[in-house]
């Protein structure tokens, strides 16, 4: 198995929710680091959300290895941003037994 090209710049995200300055809270998303990271597409489907055509592709994200616990591991239901693009984080696997690399299965969604 060869190394793989960690060559985009992705935000990890994590839900959180937010003051809305109105006594109140808003969800939204909270930062939590950047990682170096290799999107390699799966498969794509369009479907109809609310009447809406909308585009899913699926994505294996790899990065770096981190222990279970650490704010830098992913987990699903986080997700990732590349500038304007968001991929939502399915679930988290080990690419390898020495746990150095990470593979995070996750979605984008466009409205087409």
């Amino acid at each position: 198995m060869s190394a793989p090209r960690l060559n985009r710049q992705l935000v990890l995200e994590a839900p959180d929710l937010l003051h809305d300055g109105a006594g109140g809270f808003v969800a939204g998303w909270v930062p939590l680091g950047v990682l170096w990271g290799e999107i390699a597409a799966r498969t794509g489907r369009e479907a109809a959300l609310s009447g809406a055509p909308v585009s899913r592709m699926t994505f294996r994200i790899t990065v770096r290895g981190a222990p279970v616990g650490s704010a830098e591991r992913p987990t699903a239901q986080q997700r990732f941003r590349l500038g304007t693009r968001i991929f939502t984080i399915e679930a988290v696997a080990e690419r390898d037994v020495s746990g150095r690399y990470l593979t995070c299965f996750a979605h984008e969604e466009q409205v087409v």
